[in-house]
């Protein structure tokens, strides 16, 4: 059964089942400041198993792109060494708030397996939990009972905390769970070892499909659990496991969700996917080909969603991933050009239909790839070089693991490819070292942003839909419904609070969240920021007040509010402007508003001209000279707002009622302020355009008070230039001839350098000294590195058999060049690059170049004469 087919079979069958079915979230989550990505097919959902807000249906079906790089669900380095672990996978899931529970969740997946998918259930196995009784949790009698209906006992496996209680994470929603394996084991292997004793011991052919998670407690802060108010269903099957027990295959990369990927690798490379009885060379060659195939479709989708790759954060989880496959082609496919980007088009057509995004992003997604694939063959190229030097200053046969450390940390060079060059070299890495150094570091990050979360403080039972209110008002009288300390590294101790309804706007969408005060009684209190989590507006403070019971008086900065709103509106009108300009293939791919400035990051394959800017302030000044008013509606079906033109943007969550932007015939989904009409922004200035990445531009901006500012620098930097210009009447004309005068001196002065060099290489040419037949010419000269290169193809275009080291010591930095004739290098093996590495140590430095030429730097001016000695001594 192909695999998409399997897809479709599930989401009808639930159908059937009076499931609400929803798209796949964005696989890198926005809202959601514990996890960087969808790690699980729930997290979506985390805000109704916390109570934080109501679903749109109590039973809910979906599948789900899912991310698993980091944190406690970390598989990464187990991906391609084995056949089932992923970084990108698919979870088929279906979900119960509060309606159905254990029986309906069993008797439906038994069914959908066995049934729907004709699942031969004699491979099958599950496992219930066991109990704890350290936690006052009992064995789950009920879910083994339910199971015994369709297997039989010994086919009922119990298991322990690690593998049947399910945990969101250190704190939240738990609960025992029921896993369904598939033995997938030929009969001649099932009969020599039962599949039982198979289950959960990481057997590539004994896998779990599906887990069944029955959310019935909390687990607070101190590590106690508590029961929750309602029971909730949370299951999640592994889409790629389950194409491979419904495919007959032994491996997920075997079954059609990674087969075309696979044969695009081959066509590609060259290279050839061996599943029989590979040798050692084969397999590092099968492992690199499915690490391939699995690290596109991460890579492909994140971008797809928004994330581009970066040096922090979840970008650069995502360049992690793809400098992991691009590595892998480099050492065992010997990929030395771009070619991951080549597989987004395979990618596109396998799996649009079920995900449109990664058609309509195929472009961008293939530009992104191929310039970050370009950048680490640079550096994988800087980093041979550098691994050269580092070879070349060791002594013995062993590496130090500081280098190494080094070489991964600041240069990004793969360690493991340090590794395989220094194998191939006989020599050893100090594996010890590295790793030390390695676990130093992660202390620290660790250390740096270390969090604990204690739990909430309830103090007030109200009803916790928590409204925002900041649409119409920037104050209004609520009451403080809960609250928790927080304690980071960072920031020391802070408190989130939460009111019954507040004016404050949370971080979101680019736009920073509120500031401003909340008054209890007397006593006020600075909000710090606004931040929200899990549908809970979390209000930021110092320190708690005192009558917490009290009526609050929550207010926000109005001056913040004045100069975010204008920014944000900005946004839109910027969008509109850059789509009416460029084109309609421009789409915004991320913003930042703050109170200062806007920064708008959009697709364009090029660099926008000055022209062009300028015609985009053009048409944001004027839609904000026509005074056009703001056109709000707060709860409009989504589909009707794409309809009726509203842009929505790729990598966001939508729900099923939506807010409009209207300002003319600009419209779009969004849920951030804005000014009540354009001509609160005042006036629209672009102060800078640059890349972000391949086909991503970014465009920051000001409005209002800022452009005020701005032209009055601009005219204070204006007039203390004319007054050091001593006030001309024409200060363009002024400028004009300051800068022919200054090339004139720049013309003469290198005229005379050209002399002076000229006079000090004939000069030199007589000085060498014939050593067993080579010219030796060693000197320390008054001159740069330049000007040293200069000389030293003057003296060498006269002699064919010559040595030449010119030494120069440019404030207090040195410098060594060297030139061998092209003659000596073919006749004698002499390599210009090999001796400025070992005499580079005499300065205390390092370089490099070509055989007949290189240059060295370094910081120790005292070793110029050890160097020239060292020189001449090898002729």
């Amino acid at each position: 059964m192909k695999s998409e087919l399997i897809r479709k079979k599930f989401l009808n069958f639930f159908q059937s089942k009076q499931h609400l079915i929803v798209p796949s979230a964005p696989i890198v989550l926005k809202d959601d400041p514990t996890l960087m990505f969808n790690n699980s097919g729930m997290a979506q959902f985390k805000e109704f198993f916390l109570g934080n807000g109501t679903p749109p249906s109590k039973r809910i079906a979906d599948t789900q792109k899912c991310l698993r790089v980091s944190g406690k669900h970390n598989d990464l380095e187990e991906v391609g060494i084995d056949t089932y672990h992923h970084t990108m996978f698919e979870m088929l899931g279906n979900w119960s708030f509060g309606d159905y529970f254990k029986k309906d969740a069993i008797d439906w997946a038994w069914e959908f397996l066995t049934e729907e998918l004709k699942l031969d259930k004699s491979l099958l196995y599950v496992s219930v939990f066991e109990g704890n009784a350290a936690e006052n949790v009992p064995f789950d009698q009920e879910a083994f009972d339910l199971w015994k209906r369709y297997v039989a006992e010994d086919r009922i496996i119990l298991g322990n905390k690690k593998d049947n209680f399910w945990e969101m994470g250190d704190q939240g929603p738990c609960g025992p769970c029921s896993e369904i394996h598939v033995d997938l084991r030929s009969a001649e292997e099932r009969a020599q070892t039962p599949g039982r004793e198979l289950v959960n011991a990481d057997h590539p052919h004994v896998v779990e499909i599906w887990n069944l998670v029955f959310m019935e407690f909390n687990r607070k802060a101190d590590g106690s659990l508590e029961k929750l108010p309602e029971k909730h269903v949370d299951t999640g099957m592994g889409f790629e496991r389950l194409s491979m027990a419904m495919q007959g295959v032994k491996s997920n990369y075997d079954t059609d969700v990674f087969t075309p990927l696979i044969q695009k690798v081959e066509t590609i490379t060259g290279a050839s996917y061996t599943k029989n009885n590979p040798n050692v060379e084969q397999e590092k060659i099968n492992i690199a080909i499915r690490v391939i195939a699995d690290h596109v479709r991460a890579v492909a989708f994140a971008i797809a969603d928004g994330q581009l790759p970066s040096n922090t954060g979840a970008g650069y989880v995502i360049r992690r991933i793809l400098r992991r496959a691009v590595r892998y082609g480099f050492t065992f496919l010997d990929a030395k050009k771009p070619f991951v980007c080549e597989l987004v088009a395979t990618l596109a057509a396998q799996m649009g239909e079920s995900f449109p995004e990664i058609v309509a992003q195929q472009q961008l997604v293939t530009n992104v790839i191929r310039e970050e694939e370009q950048a680490f063959l640079r550096t994988l190229d800087q980093g041979l070089q550098l691994l050269d030097q580092v070879i070349a200053q060791t002594k013995g046969d062993t590496v130090s693991g500081q280098k190494a450390f080094e070489l991964y940390d600041t240069f990004g060079f793969p360690i493991d490819l340090t590794a395989l060059i220094l194998r191939e070299r006989n020599l050893k890495l100090d594996e010890a070292g590295f790793e030390a150094a390695m676990l130093e570091q992660k202390t620290r990050s660790r250390a740096a942003g270390e969090v604990t979360t204690a739990d909430w403080v309830q103090v007030n039972d109200r009803e916790l839909d928590n409204p925002f209110v900041g649409y119409d008002s920037l104050t209004n009288e609520t009451t403080l419904v809960r609250y928790r300390k927080i304690d980071s590294k960072k920031d020391g101790i802070r408190y989130q609070l939460v009111l019954e309804s507040t004016p404050f706007y949370p971080e979101g969408g680019g736009q920073l969240g509120d500031r401003g005060t909340l008054t209890f009684g007397n006593e006020v209190i600075e909000v710090l920021d606004t931040k929200k989590e899990n549908n809970l507006i979390m209000h930021i403070v110092a320190k708690l007040p005192e009558q917490l019971t009290s009526r609050v008086q929550a207010t926000v900065d109005a001056v913040w509010r004045k100069h975010i709103s204008a920014n944000h509106s900005a946004t839109h009108l910027l969008h509109q402007a850059l789509r009416h300009i460029l084109g309609t293939h421009v789409e915004q791919k991320g913003s930042l508003v703050a109170p200062g400035y806007l920064r708008f990051d959009f697709s364009h394959f090029s660099k926008v001209t000055a022209e062009e800017l300028q015609q985009v302030e053009s048409f944001v000044n004027a839609r904000i000279n026509e005074n056009l008013p703001l056109v709000e509606r707060r709860a409009i079906a989504f589909a009707d707002a794409v309809a009726e033109g509203a842009m929505a943007l790729f990598g966001e969550k939508y729900g099923d009622k939506v807010r409009a932007i209207k300002f003319g015939d600009s419209v779009e989904l969004c849920g951030g302020i804005h000014v009540p009409s354009t001509a609160a922004i005042w006036h629209f200035k672009i102060s800078s355009e640059s890349a972000v990445a391949a086909g991503i531009r970014r465009i920051e901006a000001i409005t209002g008070e800022a452009v005020a500012n701005y032209f009055a620098e601009q005219e204070t930097e204006l007039k203390e230039i004319k007054a050091i210009l001593k006030n001309p009447q024409d200060i363009q004309k002024s400028i004009k001839q300051l800068q022919d005068d200054l090339q004139k001196a720049q013309d003469q002065l290198e005229k005379l350098n050209k002399a002076k060099f000229e006079a000090l290489a004939t000069q030199l040419r007589t000085q060498g000294s014939l050593q067993n037949g080579i010219e030796v010419f060693a000197f320390e000269i008054d001159a740069d590195a330049n000007q040293a290169k200069d000389v030293a193809f003057a003296i060498g275009a006269n002699h064919n058999h010559a040595a030449i080291l010119l030494a120069t010591n440019t404030d207090g930095k040195p410098g060594l060049s060297i030139y061998i004739s092209k003659e000596l290098v073919a006749e004698k093996q002499l390599n210009a690059s090999t001796m400025v590495r070992e005499l580079g140590k005499f300065i205390q430095g390092g370089g490099g170049g070509q055989p007949f030429f290189a240059t060295a730097g370094g910081k120790n001016p005292q070793g110029i004469q050890q160097a020239i000695d060292a020189f001449k001594a090898q002729f």
